[in-house]
């Protein structure tokens, strides 16, 4: 018998949960823990171990650039690669992860420069420039470190590595071999700011305020002009008008272009006779104000205007300019707007360098005034020693004050303009190096590549999976109608050009293959700073007298764009396939498609004939809630440093996660706070999971999987059917339905059902008993394929629970939990029983908002089926229908004529409530020795045990 006086405290008898993994991360605290854990354990290194003659997955890391604290993108970009292997980690490939870094480049040198002054000595830009990149790389590193990636921190790549730039150069020289590089003079852009030549894929387009101007050239052969017209004679002066947005090319015009096939008017005015295409005269007249006063004397095709000349507008005011511009004729001068002439300066246009040079115009007569850094060149008459953009309404001022200038206006158009600086470019004629897209003949050619590197580019890009597909068509596009690439730039702070030229002819040294191996060679041993110091006379002799040894760098891009050779190649081959220098995947914000993707694709096919990848990832930029980029100028932006301070890494891996990446990725407080409550719920959902398996040990509590009760078999069922759907996400790069997914599992199939099945079983019956071991097994095997799916984004979590469950060291040496195929029949069945378990909790819900019962265990349920096979499913569970509605009672029946298919007619019972199970049950008490239990608590506490046959 009880003794009454001293009452049992039943709360004791329950198998209540109990881990040692707490509610709260406390991540901000806890994580640098698990990040020292990592690197003094040498995970990585047992990663690698585990999967050591397994399938391998590259990912070739995009090197970010040595500069400056990372910001947001850096963050999103670096999780999304940590995420993907370790995805394929899971899945059981040997998927390495080797950083890197891009070091060289102009924003390195322009830090030196504000540093220490302009003027350097070469030597010593690059030595200052070498020192400040490795101190970036360490910053760098520990932020990504403390961000949860994995990777191989002891030996990542740096582009300023002797070995990667020697490398580089024997990239560079096998281009040589394969007839893709040569030497010429053509207008690249041209950036001021940098002091140096610019890539098509360094320019980004910006509105640009200009100056607009009608400006008139005066025949020089009057008479041929009539006769071109049809006309006898002209009894005033005549001009042909140009209208352009640069003015400050009009001192180097050499040449007009006329449309050949389109229909030019001589116009009669008080201010002489006008050259124009006759589509715009009317639109010439008003912008000239002298609307209705003009009168068309006759029309003539371009064609018959072709070599006709015309004198320079300043001609008559300084003789610098006492010179003539012939007629050329060109397709794309038009009628779309100006006035269907372009006058040509050919040193500051691609089109008008190409059409002067087909018209036998010589490299040497092209007039190219403008300096590297933006000003006149002394000898240049009336403009010497200005800066171009500050020219502009001073040439306007004097064409005006020449009588040559017939409006002047501004308009506001798109403008290109350096990607790094963001000021506006020009083209300028410049003696470059190239990479040839197109047929043509190289120097130095020693087995020329079958196929233009366009061709070959085109035709790799068809071979490439695009993740999302649209990237396909953008870097398509970009390929097929770009220039040629211009590799030379003019700086110190890069892997230079290694070649003499000769000093009269500007031609390169015969032995220039010879001299580009004994230079890698040179570098590989002392750096870039070895060709630096080189005296010319150590290899030249005799000839170095003849000689200049080249001072240009090679373009930052083809830097990055060359790792994959010397990389994956080289120093880090044990981590690539065995095939060759090629990766699974490259993974990089959109804007790469003008940059690392593009420049690593040219080289390849130049020296492969493919790409360096299987697969491109893009991803979009960061972005507040308003979708404005985020920036530290604007205040908008959510810093990684201070937002794993303040909310753990972890919740940045699960926002970057979360986010559909193939847009832009939205982020601010809000948005963050947002994810944090998500955190929440699948953190205290694996709580209870470690807390309901603790006193569980699979080898030896396990229940065979075929003699699992019902609803832990469907539990499983549903559990893999899960996994396929999440590694299928995973096989295909997408990670925000996988999170979607894994809370609404949380939420929904484990909170709202499964787990609360389970508590009355968990928590009431005998701790050993088959009842309890089998929820603990399918518990376990839950937990254990829940911690493999959300070990790519949530690994610091996933890390902790895995010591807590199975005490390893890491989970990443795992692979995916293996589950048996999904039953379908039993999902079915118990994807009925949920509905209709639904709606019985709306039902009881009303009644508990009208006071009538309190918890759902007060109400007893009374389930009514149309349908014979409803009435059979529900009848299947036989007495534990009440413990799956979560009630003290339960029944169903039968009713054909039901007009719905089932209904839930929920009651209030009125029998005692147990002190232990809190179930209404009319036996509570019929053991007078245990008087506030029901019955079978009394027979799970002292008796045999209460069965449960399905839940």
């Amino acid at each position: 018998m009880t003794d009454s006086t001293n009452p049992v405290d039943y709360r004791s008898t329950l198998n209540l949960p109990d881990t040692p993994f707490p509610m709260r991360g406390d991540l901000p605290k806890r994580e640098p823990g698990w990040v020292k854990a990592w690197e003094d354990q040498g995970i990585y290194k047992k990663l690698r171990d585990a999967r050591c003659g397994k399938p391998k997955f590259v990912l070739h890391d995009g090197p970010p650039y040595a500069n400056g604290q990372i910001h947001m993108g850096h963050a999103v970009n670096k999780i999304l690669k940590d995420m993907i292997v370790k995805a394929r980690q899971l899945e059981g490939y040997d998927a390495a992860y080797i950083p890197g870094w891009d070091c060289h480049g102009l924003p390195i040198e322009n830090q030196i420069e504000k540093t220490f002054g302009r003027g350097l000595p070469r030597d010593e830009v690059q030595a200052k420039s070498r020192a400040y990149a490795t101190e970036q790389i360490a910053q760098q590193m520990a932020d990504f470190k403390r961000l949860g990636v994995l990777g191989d921190w002891d030996h990542p790549y740096r582009t300023m590595d002797f070995a990667n730039e020697a490398g580089e150069i024997r990239v560079l020289k096998r281009l040589f071999e394969r007839g893709y590089v040569y030497r010429g003079l053509k207008p690249v852009y041209w950036c001021f700011d940098c002091g140096s030549s610019l890539a098509e894929f360094e320019i980004e387009y910006a509105d640009k305020q200009s100056p607009a101007v009608d400006v008139a050239f005066l025949a020089a052969e009057p008479a041929k002009l009539a006769a071109a017209f049809g006309l006898p004679a002209l009894d005033k002066d005549a001009f042909a008008v140009i209208w352009t947005t640069t003015p400050w090319t009009i001192p180097a015009n050499q040449a007009l272009n006329l449309n050949p096939e389109l229909p030019y008017a001589l116009v009669d005015t008080p201010k002489g006779i006008f050259l124009v295409a006759e589509a715009l005269v009317e639109k010439c007249l008003v912008r000239w104000g002298m609307e209705g006063q003009g009168r068309v004397l006759a029309t003539t095709p371009g064609k018959k205007l072709e070599m006709l000349k015309f004198k320079h507008p300043l001609a008559h005011v300084d003789a610098g300019y006492d010179r003539e511009s012939p007629v050329y004729l060109a397709d794309y001068a038009t009628a779309e707007d100006g006035t269907g002439l372009v006058h040509s300066a050919p040193a500051y246009g691609l089109d008008d360098f190409q059409s002067c040079v087909s018209h036998g115009m010589a490299f040497d007569d092209i007039l190219n005034p403008v300096q590297g850094n933006g000003v006149y060149a002394p000898e240049l008459p009336l403009f010497a020693g200005q800066h171009i953009w500050k020219a502009n309404p001073v040439i306007a001022q004097a064409l005006e004050d020449a009588g040559r200038l017939l409006a002047h206006s501004k308009i506001t158009h798109s403008y290109p303009h350096c990607w790094r600086h963001k000021s506006p470019v020009i083209y300028r004629a410049a003696a470059q190096w190239f990479v040839r897209m197109d047929e043509g003949d190289g120097v130095f050619t020693v087995d020329k590549a079958p196929g233009t590197l366009r061709q070959t580019a085109l035709a790799a890009i068809e071979q490439t999976s695009f993740f999302p597909e649209n990237g396909r068509v953008r870097l398509r596009d970009m390929i097929a109608g770009r220039p040629d690439w211009c590799i030379s730039r003019q700086r110190s702070w890069g892997v230079p050009l290694p070649v003499f030229l000769h000093r009269d002819t500007g031609e390169a040294h015969p032995n220039t293959l010879e001299f580009i191996e004994r230079a890698a060679q040179l570098v590989e041993k002392n750096g870039i700073e070895a060709w630096a110091k080189l005296d010319p006379a150590e290899w030249l002799g005799a000839e170095a007298a003849q000689y200049t040894k080249g001072q240009d760098i090679l373009d930052v891009w083809f830097d990055s764009g060359s790792t994959f050779q010397h990389v994956l190649k080289g120093s880090h081959a044990g981590a690539a396939h065995e095939t060759g220098p090629e990766a699974d995947l490259y993974l990089e914000g959109h804007d790469q498609h003008r940059g690392w993707f593009h420049s690593s694709l040219l080289i390849s096919c130049a020296l492969n004939g493919r790409a360096p990848y299987k697969g491109l990832l893009t991803h979009g930029f960061t972005v507040d809630s308003k979708g404005h980029k985020m920036s530290k100028s604007k205040g908008n932006g959510v810093d990684p440093q201070d937002t794993s301070k303040k909310l753990g890494a972890e919740i940045i891996r699960l926002w970057v996660a979360a986010s559909d990446y193939s847009g832009d990725i939205a982020g601010d407080d809000k948005i963050l706070a947002r994810v944090v409550d998500g955190y929440r719920r699948i953190r205290n959902t694996l709580r209870f999971l470690l807390a309901n398996t603790s006193d569980f040990d699979a080898t030896t509590d396990a229940v065979p999987l075929d003699q699992l009760l019902e609803v832990d078999r469907y539990a499983l069922a549903r559990a893999a059917e899960l996994q396929a759907d999440i590694l299928a996400h995973y096989a295909k790069y997408e990670f925000h339905p996988v999170v979607a997914k894994l809370q609404v599992y949380c939420s929904e199939d484990l909170g709202a059902f499964y787990l609360d099945v389970l508590k009355d079983r968990l928590y009431t019956t005998a701790p050993k008993s088959a009842a309890r071991r089998s929820a603990q097994t399918a518990l376990w095997h839950i937990t254990q394929a829940m911690l493999r799916w959300m070990a790519p984004f949530l690994s610091f979590t996933a890390e902790e629970a895995w010591r807590v469950i199975e005490g390893g060291e890491t989970i990443f040496t795992e692979t995916y939990w293996q589950f048996a195929n999904p039953q379908s029949e039993l999902i079915a069945k118990w994807d009925r029983i949920h509905a209709i378990r639904d709606e019985s909790n709306k039902q009881i819900e009303m009644l508990r908002s009208e006071g009538s019962v309190g918890a759902s265990l007060q109400a007893g349920v009374k389930i009514i089926v149309k349908d014979a096979q409803d009435l059979a499913l529900l009848q299947s569970l036989g007495e534990d229908l009440k413990f799956v509605f979560i009630t003290s009672e339960a029944s169903v029946e039968l009713d054909p004529s039901l007009g719905d298919a089932f209904s839930v007619l929920p009651y209030a019972i009125e029998a005692a409530k147990c002190e232990r199970c809190w179930h209404y049950r009319s036996d509570v008490g019929a053991n007078p020795a245990h008087p506030t239990i029901c019955g079978r608590c009394d027979s799970n506490l002292y008796g045999a045990g209460e069965v449960r046959n399905i839940a």
